[in-house]
């Protein structure tokens, strides 16, 4: 209906590898007419506060959130919790370490790029990108600005992507860690866009089977470039285990330029209904 509410779950500030400010990101809500966001920055809610407050200037929803990466088999899925306050201490404890283990991460990319002659180092990478969790984006978008790459993907594919020279491999957060801290906060967890791992249907049942013995409570079944198709397997997989659907964009700026808050590639709408199934789960 053209009247209905809409609203967007997924979407990434500069606190993570977003290219606006939390205070930008509402107000690009709001220019949308968007009812509600999460904020989800990856492994941090350091961006989460400064959107609440910027709520109530714009008269749009901002729920709390954040995307974790986490450790299934040793590779990474990402797990996105709802409803966790900004001032969590469970979840602050768990984000303390992620932070010590992806800076020792980024060290070794960068003294190895810098032993090679290209001129990143953290210290660079603090100072153009204040305030965030730094990570393997900054650096492909520093290789990009440096005149090393075309792009961020071009950087990615030849110098940061599994295979290549600087790739450095990164800890996950343990799995049940994650969902225990997300629990502990009073948090909602949710299976960020479950076709991005290119798992078979049944490596697929299994995952998240095993997300739902953690105490998962959603999928998202709405998401940038997902068919009709897509959705409604996703809608029956959550069908199946009786859990909630939601849906975001994964909106970065113009680090993803094609992604556009609240309609994702352009034909995504999420209703604000799927919030408040959502909330009261």
């Amino acid at each position: 209906m053209a009247n209905e509410k809409r609203i967007d779950l997924h979407i990434h500030t500069t606190a993570s590898d977003g290219t606006l400010t939390p205070t930008e990101v509402v107000r690009r809500a709001r220019e949308l007419d968007l009812s509600a966001i999460a904020i989800t920055d990856h492994d941090t809610h350091a961006g989460v506060a400064e959107g609440m407050a910027a709520a109530a200037e714009y008269g749009v929803e901002v729920v709390p959130g954040i995307e974790l990466s986490i450790d299934y088999h040793g590779r990474g899925i990402h797990l996105l919790g709802y409803f966790v306050p900004p001032d969590s201490a469970p979840l602050q404890s768990l984000l303390d370490w992620v932070v010590q283990e992806r800076d020792e991460r980024n060290r070794t990319i960068a003294a190895a790029m810098c032993a090679d002659g290209i001129p990143i180092t953290m210290e660079r990478l603090k100072a153009r990108y204040p305030g965030a969790v730094i990570g393997r984006p900054h650096f492909a978008a520093a290789l990009a600005e440096l005149g090393y790459a075309r792009d961020v993907q071009d950087a990615f594919a030849r110098y940061i992507s599994i295979g290549q020279k600087y790739f450095r491999k990164r800890e996950y957060i343990p799995l049940q860690r994650a969902f225990d801290t997300l629990h502990a906060a009073g948090g909602k967890a949710v299976f960020a866009h479950p076709f991005q791992y290119r798992l078979s249907e049944p490596e697929l049942l299994a995952l998240t089977q095993t997300f739902v013995d953690e105490g998962l409570c959603g999928i998202e079944c709405i998401y940038s470039g997902y068919t009709a198709e897509q959705t409604a397997c996703l809608e029956r997989l959550a069908a199946r285990y009786d859990l909630c659907v939601t849906g975001g964009s994964d909106y970065h700026g113009t680090r993803k330029p094609h992604i556009e808050m609240g309609s994702g590639t352009g034909g995504m709408t999420v209703p604000y209904a799927l919030l408040e199934t959502l909330r009261g789960a």
